[in-house]
Parts: C-alpha cells; sequence; structure tokens
C-alpha cells in the first residue's frame, strides 16, 4: 500500500478532500478480455480527477492471483470473480484455508460464463465436450475457477477430456487453428477475442439447459441464471443460456479510508466516462453493488454509500 499524505490541490475546488499518492496498481486480467480495458478506463479516471494519485492496470492471470496480489499489497486494486473473492475472504479451499485481506470497494458488472465452439465441431451441449480438447482458461483465472464449478457439478471432471489451461487470447487462436474443440470464457460479454474470432470463423455458444443451471448454482451460490442476447457475435441468431456472476473492484484492509472513500466517490460520479470505454459498465451502479457484492465493504467505501443515502444491507458492514 502507498504512503498517503494530505495534499492542497484543485481537487478541493471540486469539492474532493485531495489526497496524494504514488502511483497505483490495477490488477486486471488478460488483454483480451474485459478487466484489462475496464481496469485501464478506471486508472485514467484516478490519474486525470484524484488530485495527486496516478494509476496503471496491469496485466494479470486473473481473479485467484489478483487476491493474492491485493493481500500481499503487489497490487492497489483489483477485480475479481465474486466466487473467488467469496473464497478469499472465508478461507476457502482455492486458498488452502488462508483468510486473505480483502475487502471490497463495489461490485462493477457481472461475467456471463459463455462456451464457444466452431459451428462445424459437432459439439452442441456440454456433454458433448466428454473426450474433446478444452481450454478451461489461464491458470489461476476466475474462467477456471467457474468452469471447473459448471462440469464437475454435472458430472463432468478434467480426466474426461484433455484440457488446455488457455488465456482469452491463445483460446481464440487454438479454435482458430484447430489445436483445440471449444473454450471456456467468463467474461463481460461481447468481449474482444470472440468477437475477433466470430468475425473470421463461424461459431456456436453452447446453451446450459435448466437442469445444468440449477446443478450449477447448488455448487456455487453466486451463480444466477443468465441470457446472451441473440447478436452478440457475429451469426449468433438466438439468444443463448448461461449463467452469470459478478465482478468485485476489491482492495486490501489496510487502505486507507480516505483512499477508498475517494476511489469508490470517483467511480460512481464518473461511472459515464467509464460506459463510453466499455459497455460492460452499463451495469456499474450502486444497486447493483450493494445487491450483488459478496463480502463486507471497506469502511472508506460504506462511507461514500452512507453520504447518497443508500440502502446498505448488514452483510456488507466489517
Amino acid at each position: 500500500m502507498k504512503t498517503l499524505l494530505p495534499a492542497l490541490g484543485t481537487a478541493l475546488l471540486l469539492g474532493w478532500s485531495a489526497v496524494q499518492a504514488e502511483d497505483l496498481s490495477i490488477a486486471t486480467g488478460g488483454t483480451g478480455g474485459t478487466y484489462y480495458p475496464l481496469g485501464g478506463g478506471l486508472a485514467e479516471l484516478i490519474s486525470k480527477h484524484l488530485d495527486g494519485a496516478t494509476a496503471v492496470a496491469e496485466v494479470t492471470g486473473a481473479s485467484v492471483e489478483n487476491m493474492g496480489l491485493i493481500h500481499r499489497e503487489d497490487s492497489d486494486l483489483a477485480i475479481a470473480l465474486a466466487d473467488t473473492v467469496l473464497q478469499a475472504y472465508e478461507g476457502g479451499d482455492r486458498f488452502s484455508g488462508r483468510k486473505l485481506d480483502v475487502a471490497a470497494l463495489a461490485s462493477l458488472y457481472p461475467n456471463a460464463v459463455q462456451i464457444v465452439t466452431l459451428a462445424d465441431s459437432g459439439i452442441e451441449s456440454l456433454a458433448d465436450l466428454v473426450g474433446k480438447r478444452v481450454s478451461v482458461g489461464a491458470p489461476g483465472s476466475g474462467t477456471e475457477v467457474n468452469a471447473q464449478s459448471i462440469l464437475e457439478s454435472n458430472g463432468i471432471s478434467y480426466d474426461d477430456f484433455t484440457v488446455q489451461r488457455l488465456n482469452f487470447n491463445e483460446t481464440a487462436d487454438a479454435l482458430r487453428d484447430g489445436d483445440i474443440d471449444a473454450g471456456f470464457w467468463s467474461v463481460g460479454p461481447p468481449t474482444s477475442s470472440i468477437l475477433s474470432l466470430a468475425s473470421s470463423h463461424n461459431i456456436r455458444l453452447l446453451p446450459l439447459s435448466d437442469a445444468e443451471i440449477r446443478k450449477a448454482i447448488a455448487v456455487e451460490p453466486v451463480f444466477a441464471p443468465y441470457q446472451l442476447r441473440a447478436g452478440l457475435y457475429e451469426g449468433m441468431d438466438s439468444p443463448v443460456q448461461t449463467v452469470g456472476i459478478p465482478n468485485v473492484l476489491v482492495v486490501n484492509t489496510a487502505m486507507s479510508d480516505e483512499l477508498a472513500y475517494q476511489i469508490t466517490k470517483l467511480l460512481f460520479e464518473r461511472v459515464e466516462d467509464l460506459r463510453a470505454i466499455h459497455p460492460a459498465a452499463d451495469d456499474t451502479t450502486v444497486e447493483f453493488s450493494l445487491t450483488s457484492t459478496p463480502i463486507p465493504m471497506h469502511p472508506g467505501a460504506l462511507r461514500y454509500y452512507q453520504e447518497i443515502g443508500a440502502d446498505i444491507p448488514d452483510r456488507l458492514r466489517p
């Protein structure tokens, strides 16, 4: 965590309490997903509008890795999937029972699990992945966590297919080159790597049945039914049923209350700037944040929500 000092500046004229900070690091994910452009947009907002502070988005292995970066204070902010965030806070199996020092500022938008194959692959359902070559996402990513939950809850283990652990761009390239048969994305739709693949190849997004969704939710309660709209990607003529999961903006509990407050305030007061960068931010609202965040908020973030008169659930208070 960076040293914070009081400072005077133009922020006072804008009604902000000025903050002096060294560069802030925002842990995101791969360049082919949503975390990186959205994190870059947040970094731009901080650098432009938070007096004395600058920020930069860092490419990472995404959710699981990001929780470790926040716990060790190697990054100041991070975006991560809600199930991974909850496991980090509670000390779940993915973190060997160790509770990490994490707190939330907000939930930003829901991911959608997108299972993609080429249209002529003959793969039409989750069960058809058995015996195939499948990318389950980058090692330590939220995509792999989600993929494993969906598969195992529906009776499919890694022993049932050839596992590849590729990031979003690598997964799209491998599908394009015929090196794999299908791949998982857990990301805000639409995402650039699938858009690019769909522009050169006919693709199919695999639907999850009602029963498959129920089984997945029984294993991961933060899952919710989600429908990918028709026309989301080229050649996608009808909606596709899947599951969604919130993405959470997290910090270490050691972040100062003032900085956490300033970043949360900036996020919501400048959210239109973020929406201009990526449409996933269309879901970045106070209501979504307070209904979807799975762990307690940082006291500085709570100060902002209280200031605007929001109804804060007790479960979000430390």
